[in-house]
């Protein structure tokens, strides 16, 4: 609470944010002696704010000293579900309002993924993930979402990194799809897909394109997700209501204009040209995951949270394997337009109109994406900031509209920033890496959840679990790396990866006995469908090019420095109940 002394003697009382509470009045005293009172807590206020802030510069030295026995300490700490799901909790200090069912998490996960990605490779290695998504959304029904279960399962340090790339995909994802509504916003005027935007001179190529337009768009699709989870869900299913009836149009108007000898050359960039491509436009499927981070606003999760899940990506991959097959024959590869595709695909058939009503469509579904994204996100940010990795601030839910309003402003100012001055190629590829990066992670966490149990598991158990682990993702990116060095006509390096990734899942089937089977519903196939995910996302991975990996790096590195700088420490602190939690 915050008080103001008013000329009259009167209090003004309010709460933190900002609200009237009422007026109070001190206890009447005499003259000289409250006047006296009044001056030595002046003195001592001043006295205390001076030691605080000597005390407080002296702790974080002290902390600072401590930096490599707190790494230690916070490197192999592991939460659990029950703090995750109600202690961490009170850091909002309000609850998100419970108002969403099966029905909205469906057009949730099929709003935030409609926009983009078309390849049939990646919708079956993002179905892999939402498997692993599904289970531990259905355990552990948090707004953390993938944040929430690598703190349980594989720690503090493991859940920061992937923190940092859950900021910087949402960061990054949310600028790309704002640029990209620009694009078909130009198209539906019958302009240039940059018309729109503004040229300048005074930035490096890639950066030279500004866009006014994608930060409006941006800024009101985050104000309106900040006002009403409900409202935000209903205004989803209209525009995917109506997305879903021009996606009809698209395919089944494609199909009529077809023409077969547009798919010759099948395979005109061979298998590499696939691969590429589907890391590439992998982000199209990493809204799904905006689906977990709505688990504390639903109504029922263990049976809402695997429909929404499975249910809408299931629909999701067959749309999008019709739409890539249309797209293709309607027009040659070379005359495919990476900007607006579908819209000048129809004009090159003679569908002049078409095109307008694609490029309305398109909009609608990156405006949903827009709006779920903003849902997800901010829930992210929330559970990241109940943790104290970054300022606790964050993690507050208004009490009136029961929406993390601070997270929400934590991710939009940065995007709106990138989305005014960055291409969209210049993002997709750092965004891919970061969500695959993401996804990778998850399949190791389900395999660590299923085969160990804190004081239960024996050593000798977990050191074998740990080392199949290692082969599996070692023999994944053996392949990865083999395939990236482009051998034309060589399969020796995959005759040693692949019987290797086959060892570590087998070892893990044989040799390490499974602790936990889960309450509700669970990943079928296990340990075999997590190491297929596992090598399926980083081999998409590796398909990226070098400068996306040196752009994930440097990112890594600015995430690190703030790690050992700010994040372990108030980590650290608040795990050992040096910082008392929010009432």
């Amino acid at each position: 609470m915050c008080y103001f002394l008013k000329p009259q003697g009167l209090f003004c009382k309010f709460n933190k944010w900002g609200r009237f509470i009422e007026w109070t009045s001190p206890q009447v005293e005499d003259g000289n002696e409250t006047q006296n009172k009044k001056e030595a807590t002046k003195v001592q206020e001043l006295s205390e704010t001076s030691t605080n802030k000597t005390r407080s510069f002296g702790s974080y030295r002290a902390a600072l000293s401590q930096t490599c026995s707190r790494f230690k300490n916070r490197l192999v700490s592991r939460s659990d579900d029950e703090n995750e799901r109600f202690e961490l909790r009170k850091q909002s200090e309000h609850d998100m309002k419970r108002c969403l069912t099966w029905w909205d998490l469906v057009w949730f996960g099929f709003g935030s993924v409609i926009g983009a990605g078309i390849f049939v490779l990646t919708g079956f290695s993002a179905m892999l993930s939402v498997f692993c998504y599904t289970e531990f959304a259905v355990e552990i029904p948090v707004a953390g979402g993938s944040f929430a279960y690598l703190r349980i399962e594989l720690g503090d340090f493991a859940a920061f990194i992937t923190a940092g790339n859950i900021l910087l995909e949402s960061i990054v994802g949310t600028a790309a799809v704002a640029r990209a509504w620009t694009s078909y916003f130009a198209t539906l005027l019958n302009r240039n897909p940059n018309a729109l935007r503004i040229k300048t001179d005074l930035t490096s190529p890639g950066f030279d394109l500004l866009d006014p337009i994608a930060v409006v768009v941006l800024v009101l699709a985050v104000t309106i997700a900040s006002i009403s989870t409900r409202k935000t869900s209903l205004l989803n299913w209209i525009a995917s209501a109506i997305n879903t009836l021009v996606i009809l149009f698209v395919i089944i108007a494609g199909f009529i204009h077809a023409d077969s000898s547009n798919l010759t050359p099948f395979l005109p960039y061979g298998p590499e040209g696939v691969f590429r491509a589907a890391a590439v436009v992998y982000f199209a499927y990493g809204g799904f995951d905006n689906i977990a981070t709505m688990a504390e606003e639903t109504k029922n999760p263990s049976r809402d949270i695997p429909i929404g899940l499975l249910g809408s990506m299931s629909i999701i991959m067959v749309i999008y394997c019709l739409m890539a097959l249309c797209l293709s024959m309607m027009q040659k590869y070379t005359d495919i337009d990476p900007n607006a595709a579908y819209s000048v695909a129809f004009q090159s058939v003679g569908m002049k109109w078409g095109k307008y009503l694609v490029a309305l469509g398109a909009l609608k579904g990156m405006t949903t994406v827009l709006l779920v994204g903003a849902l997800g996100q901010a829930r992210y940010v929330t559970h990241i900031a109940r943790t104290h990795m970054i300022p606790p601030v964050f993690a507050l839910v208004h009490p009136k509209t029961g929406t993390p309003i601070y997270a929400n402003l934590l991710v939009a100012i940065p995007s709106a920033l990138i989305a005014f001055f960055s291409g969209l190629d210049v993002l997709a590829s750092l965004l891919s890496i970061s969500t695959l990066f993401i996804f990778t992670m998850m399949p190791i966490a389900l395999l660590v959840r299923r085969y160990y149990v804190r004081e239960t598991t024996p050593r000798a158990d977990l050191l074998k679990l740990i080392i199949c682990i290692l082969i599996v993702v070692a023999s994944s990116m053996g392949t990865s790396a083999y395939w990236g060095m482009k051998v034309k006509g060589s399969w020796i390096g995959y005759t040693i990866t692949t019987p290797f990734w086959f060892l570590g899942t087998f070892g893990i089937v044989f040799f390490v006995p499974q602790q936990r089977s889960p309450k509700v519903w669970g990943v079928p196939l296990v340990p075999w469908l997590p190491c297929l995910s596992i090598v399926t996302n980083i081999f998409l991975m590796g398909s990226l090019g070098a400068q996306a990996f040196v752009r994930f790096g440097v990112c890594t590195l600015v995430m690190l420095l703030y790690y050992f700088l700010l994040g372990l420490h108030a980590t650290f602190d608040m795990a050992h109940q040096q910082i008392v939690p929010r009432s």
